[in-house]
């Protein structure tokens, strides 16, 4: 099944309708999966924090090393030359990693809800992107959109600031930045794709995006995670959340272009903001957790809200390694 052809306005395939009610639900289908998949990596990488591994770049390692494997291998059969010049998959990768660096960091310093509702900040940045870049055409009430968004994120910003209780981080303000930078560089990366995926072909991409990936892990890894490498203890328990890290993590990049190419970046980011309700209902199914639906009594004592402020706290911080894309 081929993509639907790009439309004569220079929008391309960033619109689901161009191809169709076909390509419509097999755009939703994708980004579905492809949200699951994320929720799969938060769950690996959670598991991987309670264990007390905290080695993020080592996480995307492998991803990395199985996509320049695995499609490498096909670029070499076919034996076809880059249609785009290397240096420009070296600055994606650099993007890339670094993004998936910066936020797990910021959990380190602000709430998980703090980051949960800050990384949609990709979303505007996606849409001012590629309306400028790659031309795609845009309603009045997507803008519109774009500054409501906008402003969540300042009411976001400015509670952290003024939080007085331990629950928002030891340093809400830096964490919030930090999400806020990742997911631009998020956006950046998103739409570097689309463009990529539409002027070259999902191969190439994911080949050279894998090696120029895996290269610039080595050496980050090299430099602020060998000691953490080096304390792990390399059990079941350990060695089976970072396999199903990578394999998770190696699907969805493998599916990501074509949505991109179907839909869009727009799209992909939109579908990626369901990983939250796949997330609870695999705890509600899976692990047959309860979930409280409400808030709690105000007539609550002071010890108790205390207790429950520093378990909200040991909880973002084994969230820690989550890997939101």
């Amino acid at each position: 099944m081929a993509p639907p052809p790009e439309d004569e306005s220079g929008a391309g395939g960033g619109r689901c309708c161009c191809g169709g009610a076909r390509w419509v639900l097999l755009g939703l289908a994708l980004g579905q999966f492809v949200s699951l998949l994320i929720t799969s990596t938060g769950f690996a990488s959670s598991e991987l924090a309670r264990r007390g591994i905290n080695a993020p770049t080592s996480q995307s390692l492998l991803n990395y090393v199985l996509l320049a494997v695995v499609y490498g291998g096909v670029l070499l059969y076919r034996r076809q030359p880059l249609t785009i010049k290397w240096y420009y998959y070296l600055i994606l990768g650099i993007i890339d990693v670094e993004a998936n660096y910066i936020v797990v960091k910021s959990y380190q310093y602000t709430s998980l809800t703090s980051v949960m509702l800050l990384d949609c900040w990709s979303i505007p940045c996606v849409i001012v992107l590629t309306w400028v870049f790659l031309k795609t055409k845009y309603g009045l009430r997507k803008f519109l959109g774009v500054g409501v968004c906008v402003a969540g994120l300042i009411l976001v910003v400015f509670s952290d600031v003024h939080a007085s209780d331990r629950a928002k981080g030891p340093n809400p303000l830096k964490g919030d930045l930090l999400v806020i930078f990742g997911s631009m560089l998020y956006a950046c990366s998103n739409v570097t794709e689309e463009f990529v995926v539409k002027k070259s072909n999902r191969v190439e991409l994911m080949a050279m995006l894998g090696l120029f990936g895996a290269i610039v892990s080595a050496i980050q890894i090299s430099i602020l995670e060998r000691k953490e490498l080096h304390s792990i203890t390399w059990n079941a328990g350990a060695v089976l959340p970072f396999l199903g890290y990578a394999v998770a993590m190696f699907l969805f990049y493998s599916t990501v272009p074509t949505v991109l190419k179907i839909c869009g970046a727009t799209m992909l980011n939109l579908s990626l903001l369901t990983s939250d309700m796949w997330a609870v209902l695999i705890r509600i199914f899976a692990y047959h957790e309860k979930k409280v639906w409400g808030s709690m009594e105000v007539e609550e004592t002071a010890q108790v809200t205390g207790a429950s402020d520093e378990k909200g706290k040991e909880g973002d911080e084994e969230a820690g390694a989550h890997n939101p894309v």
